[in-house]
């Protein structure tokens, strides 16, 4: 039986996935999860087959949990689930760990092919994510942001912007005030920035948190 978590910050399309996935008899839906932070937690607790994390959520994005659900749980594949077809999310995913990516728009005829594909130990990929990846391949591109942020600092800009206060931080990457204090000093000097208005924005682009 392929055990699988659910993690997205919309409950109706929690509901959605789960339907799709219970609907297979050699599947089940063991957790679901409506942020990053609860994703991890969860994927320690339940230790499912596989993670469906979707990429954009509160508190840590799905890109973040993936990361850490792969250094803390390696058994668990971890498959990304976006609403967003740009080739930078893609690499992002597979960097952080991810065995596939799966288009939101696309879950009704993807999404169970996907979980059995990454639950046998191989890489999932829509037509679309093949296509805009061999097309930045062909260009030669690259999507990495050289802004020299370790992936923890990271975690630290996604809660700046999303207005949690230093102790909250705490609380929620399980560190010391005086820890997240360090990194959000180091956050602002390599930046370069002096509010939290910039840091918002910064985050923005990044795809850390939606507009």
């Amino acid at each position: 039986m392929i055990s699988v978590l659910i993690a997205d910050d919309h409950g109706i399309v929690r509901s959605g996935l789960r339907m799709l996935i219970e609907r297979q008899p050699d599947m089940q839906v063991v957790a679901e999860a409506e942020d990053g932070v609860r994703a991890l937690e969860s994927t320690q607790e339940h230790r499912p087959t596989v993670a469906v994390l979707d990429v954009s959520m509160p508190r840590m994005t799905g890109l973040q949990a993936a990361r850490e659900i792969r250094s803390h749980v390696p058994d668990t594949r971890v498959l990304m689930l976006s609403m967003h077809d740009d080739e930078r999310y893609f690499l992002e995913g597979l960097e952080a760990g991810a065995a596939g990516y799966v288009l939101k728009r696309a879950a009704d005829k993807d999404l169970i092919d996907a979980v059995r594909t990454v639950a046998g130990g191989r890489t999932f990929l829509s037509d679309d994510a093949q296509k805009a990846l061999m097309d930045e391949w062909l260009k030669g591109g690259s999507t990495e942001v050289d802004d020299g942020l370790t992936p923890r600092e990271l975690e630290v800009v996604k809660l700046i912007a999303e207005a949690y206060t230093n102790k909250q931080i705490a609380e929620t990457l399980k560190l010391s005030e005086k820890t997240v204090e360090s990194h959000r000093t180091n956050v602002f000097g390599k930046l370069g920035m002096r509010d939290r208005v910039e840091i918002v924005r910064y985050a923005i682009r990044r795809g850390l948190v939606e507009p």
